[in-house]
């Protein structure tokens, strides 16, 4: 018999910042300098420069965010206690063998003591974080050392670009908007998002079939970005989501959502090159009546470990609360 594996369950952190009522007396990219300073202060040079090179002010505010949510989990769940200063001080690179998903290698050890993935929209950041077992620690196996935790993370907000849908989809017809973007689908979701898909009740009945295209949308990113290929993967058109139905909105922001009323969705079924995915956890959610969070986790060789009870509802944050908890962590 095998036993049962010692190091420690992995450690989960879910994450948002609303950026959309931060410093509302910025009109300009370069007045965040001066109105954000406190925030600025806790990030490198370089993190600073990239922010400012934003033209409109909303991105530049994401950004902003994006970097303390990075380092905010890093500081928070890394087993080693790795404080802010020194997560600012290495910073973030690319991971190697290619891709674009940022990761934090700590100097001291050579190892990832957090996985992450960040995703922004409409004036919404979110993180998922991870601090696998071993990873970091003192005393581990070697095999333990290399574990690797893949984690991706979608936010979607169909009403961000409602007025422009429409107006296409007036003009050309539904089956058109599918087809716009039949190249980065599976060919049964485009089938199935133009045959399956019922209409909404609303005027000009697109608001159900949109809202259940943006659903899928943040599944196939979520997943595209475990290993940070994205939509470039040569394998796009391979992967399939099935049988998923589209999560109902919540009432507001702050109402939590619920399985049992549908706006939460875990039997997601994933297929790959005609094969069924089994090591990967999927958790869409409703976050108010506007926008869908979509996450994914896959544990390698870790059964035992696999994540998809503790993919909960997101903690929002507020900036100050971030500003206090990285000046406290040194």
């Amino acid at each position: 018999m095998t036993p049962p594996s010692t190091s420690p369950i992995p450690i989960l952190g879910q994450w948002i910042l609303d950026t959309r009522s931060w410093y509302p007396e910025v009109e300009k990219v370069h007045q965040l300098e001066t109105h954000a300073s406190r925030a600025f202060s806790l990030l490198s040079h370089a993190t600073r420069s990239q922010v400012l090179r934003y033209v409109r002010p909303p991105d530049a505010k994401m950004a902003l965010a994006s970097a303390l949510l990075k380092h905010y989990a890093v500081a928070k769940l890394s087993r080693a206690r790795i404080p802010w200063s020194r997560v600012v001080a290495t910073g973030f690179t690319a991971p190697p063998g290619g891709g674009t998903k940022p990761v934090y290698v700590d100097p001291a050890t050579g190892t990832q003591p957090v996985f992450f993935n960040v995703s922004h929209q409409a004036g919404i950041v979110a993180i998922v974080a991870v601090a696998a077992g071993g990873a970091g620690e003192e005393g581990k196996g070697e095999e333990e050392e290399e574990e690797v935790v893949q984690v991706g993370v979608d936010v979607v907000s169909p009403a961000e670009r409602r007025a422009r849908d429409h107006e296409y989809i007036a003009a050309n017809g539904w089956a058109a908007f599918v087809d716009m973007h039949a190249e980065v689908l599976g060919h049964g979701e485009v089938a199935y998002l133009k045959h399956q898909v019922p209409a909404a009740d609303d005027d000009d009945g697109d608001d159900g079939r949109l809202r259940a295209f943006y659903a899928l949308w943040a599944l196939r990113e979520s997943y595209l970005k475990l290993g940070g290929t994205g939509l470039v993967a040569d394998w796009v058109r391979d992967l399939e989501f099935r049988g998923f139905r589209t999560p109902s909105p919540t009432p507001g922001w702050d109402s939590p959502a619920r399985e049992e009323e549908g706006q939460v969705l875990r039997d997601i079924g994933i297929w790959l090159r005609g094969d069924k995915v089994e090591d990967v956890d999927m958790c869409l959610r409703s976050i108010g009546p506007d926008f869908m969070i979509a996450t994914a986790v896959r544990t390698p060789g870790r059964k035992a470990a696999r994540l998809g009870s503790a993919l909960g509802p997101y903690e929002v944050l507020s900036l100050e609360g971030v500003l206090d908890f990285a000046e406290a962590s040194g």
